[in-house]
Formats: structure tokens, sequence, C-alpha cells
């Protein structure tokens, strides 16, 4: 017995004893992730014990090494464990920012001293991260942001405003891009620092968006704390480690386009029927379903060549923008799609006979999905220059 077919049998029989049933059942949605943190939103109490569980081995983030909390899983037992995982219909044991985000740049850019700090509590999901970048006047020119933060020896004292704060007012940390010299270009001054959302300064506002969730929020420090011990990389030199982890958000971002437990196909037959053959009735529904099917396959075998090929040590790059831009474009197909097939029923917000009014609300928030982590404009741009090689117009 080779010694994967070895690992594949163990993990099959701990996932079996260990992931509780009621884990083995699709997400619902955005707020039936279990994001951790020091005050965890749950819709099961199994969420946080099947995250202890699967952290205790390193599972929440295998491919991590064990001397930060991870499993030191090699790329093809990670695939072995997400195919057991797939087997059983397990679901992630944690999703979170600190996970897609945060810790690649921390693995990359970060001291021995604050990788020992904070990736074992990410792997744990004892910390919830958001992300502090976007401002009302640097949104798509990121580099134009004018958040402060003011040398006082060991800290420095943050003041400024940042938007679209995914999630800010569950989460206990920020990872956040402040301005420390403003004598040079937009992009230089720029300081990537780690800072505790629970402290007198810190005032978070949700905003309410079209889907009726609040997800994003509106985020003010007023002489808030951040200790130069969590400073990453030097200062000043924050733009690397920002646009470093922006290619591991527009990554995560593009997964919304990767196929669901339920296929549009089976929502639209359950809905509107089958013909005699089993086929789904609508003939023209039907080929619309066929063509966004096949596109979703093709970019999900696309994901995974690439992806095969970072963990090779060849990086993402330019990569990430073509996989944000399409995987947020298939997912505001694959919901339209879903639309299509209720009818009037997708007209309702709320009700049995609309099915709670999720499909609407999933619509509605997907159209943000092409803004976040970058417009669809912005990846276009970057795409023609950098990956095309096109000269500016």
């Amino acid at each position: 017995m080779s010694n994967l077919e070895k690992f594949r049998q163990e993990a099959r029989a701990w996932l079996e004893e260990n992931c509780p049933h009621s884990m083995r059942t699709p997400v619902k949605g955005f707020d039936d992730f279990y994001s951790g943190g020091r005050k965890p939103k749950m819709e099961h109490p199994d969420q946080k014990r099947w995250c202890d569980r699967m952290a205790e081995r390193g599972w929440t983030v295998p491919h991590w090494p064990k001397k930060y909390g991870g499993g030191g899983l090699d790329n093809e037992e990670v695939k072995i464990l997400q195919q057991e995982m797939a087997r059983i219909g397990a679901r992630r044991p944690l999703d979170s920012f600190g996970i897609s985000m945060l810790g690649p740049a921390l693995l990359h850019f970060g001291s021995e001293e604050q990788k020992l700090e904070h990736l074992p509590k990410i792997v744990r999901g004892e910390i919830r991260w958001c992300q502090g970048y976007s401002e009302p006047n640097a949104g798509s020119d990121l580099a134009s942001l004018a958040t402060r933060a003011e040398d006082k020896g060991d800290h420095y004292v943050i003041n400024g405003q940042k938007i679209w704060t995914s999630y800010a007012d569950l989460c206990d940390w920020i990872f956040c891009l402040v301005r420390t010299d403003n004598t040079g270009s937009k992009h230089e001054g720029i300081s990537f620092v780690l800072f505790d959302m629970d402290q007198p300064g810190v005032t978070v506002r949700p905003i309410k968006l079209i889907s009726g969730s609040s997800p994003f929020c509106e985020t003010f420090f007023d002489n808030a704390i951040a200790y130069k011990k969590n400073l990453i990389g030097e200062e000043g030199k924050g733009w690397t480690i920002a646009k470093y982890l922006l290619t591991h958000e527009r990554e995560m971002i593009s997964g919304f386009g990767a196929a669901p437990k339920k296929s549009v196909g089976q929502v639209a037959v359950e809905t509107l029927g089958a013909d005699v053959t089993g086929r789904l009735a609508n003939s023209v529904l039907r080929q619309t379903i066929a063509q966004y099917q096949l596109d979703t396959l093709a970019f999900g075998a696309t994901m995974a060549r690439v992806g095969d090929e970072a963990k090779a040590g060849q990086g993402l790059g330019a990569a990430s923008s073509i996989f944000k831009y399409y995987g947020t474009e298939l997912n505001k197909r694959r919901n339209e799609l879903n639309l299509a097939t209720l009818g009037e029923a997708a007209l309702g917000w709320d009700g049995d006979c609309y099915h709670g009014g999720y499909l609407s609300r999933d619509w509605l928030r997907s159209k943000g999905n092409s803004i976040e982590g970058g417009t669809s404009e912005v990846q276009l741009n970057i795409i023609a220059k950098r990956v095309l090689g096109l000269p500016d117009a």
C-alpha cells in the first residue's frame, strides 16, 4: 500500500468518526459559514465542535506548516483530504479572511515572531480578521488612501476612515493599510499594520445592502493604537504587501464562480419539471444552462491547474485578475439562471412559496461581486496590460 493510499484510509476513517452529521449538509448562505473569533456567530453548536476537531489536526489549514498550527500536508495529501471531505459532504470547518488573505501575506512577509503569534490563532479560529483597505476617496485607486499613522515610539496612533470593511462588526483584529509618510509618491509611505478592533477609538457602523443583509461596514479610527511589533515588513513599504494580498483576495472571490453543491440544472428540473426523457422540459433554458455548466467546469479545471502551479512556486500574479473577473461573472450568470427558473416566484422576498426569498437576495448580492476586490473594469485593465501585454490607450 502506498503512503498516499494509507493517508486516504486514515483520513476517511477519521472524518467518518469525527465529522458531525449536521456538518455534512450544504451551507445555506454567507451567514451559515463558521468564521470563529471571540464573538462567533453560529447557526448550530456543531460548527465550533467541527472546527475545534479539525484544528487539533491542523486541517482547518492543512497546507500550512505544522509549527504554525497547520497540518503540514503536501499538495497530494491536501487533494485527498478535500476528496474525502467531499465524499461525505463535509463542510469546510472554518472560513476566514485570516486563512484566505492575511495568512499567506504573513507567511511571505511576516517575521518569525509574528508568524508564531498570529498564525496558530487563525488556524484555531480564535481571532477573526477584517480588511482595512478601501476608503471613501480611495476605492479602485487604493493608493490614494488617507488614513494616517503617527509615530509614537513603540506604537502608532491611527486616524481616518475605512469603508466596505466586510464583517468588521463581528471581527476581533484588522489588517490595515495606513499612511506613515506623505513626502513621496502615493504608492510610497503606505504601511501594513495589524491591530485589535476592541479598543477605544474604533467605531464600526454596518451598511445595509439591497439584498437586506449588512456584511459591509464603515469603520472609523479616532486615535486608535497599533503597536509597532505588528508592523508587517518595512515601514512605508506596505504597498508591496497590499498587492500580494490582493491576489489572494481575488482568488477567494473568484471561488464564487465554482460549481455549487446543487447545480442550476437540478434547481431548474425541481422547479420546472422534466420531459419524458428526464431532461429539463424548457429546451431554450436547457441549452443556456448547459453552456453555463460547461463554462463552470472549464473554469474549475483551469483554477485547479493554476492552483497546482502556484503551489509549485510559480505564483498566481496577474492570473488572479482573470479568475476574479471570470469567477464573479459566472456567479452572476448562475444567479440570473436561478431566477429565470423560478419565474414569478423569484419576485418574492419572504415566504415558503418564494423559497424564503434567498434566491432573490443572492441575485442582488451577486452584483457586488464584480465591484469588491477590484471592479471588473479594473481587472480587465490588469489583464490587458500584465497578461496580454497590450499598450496603454
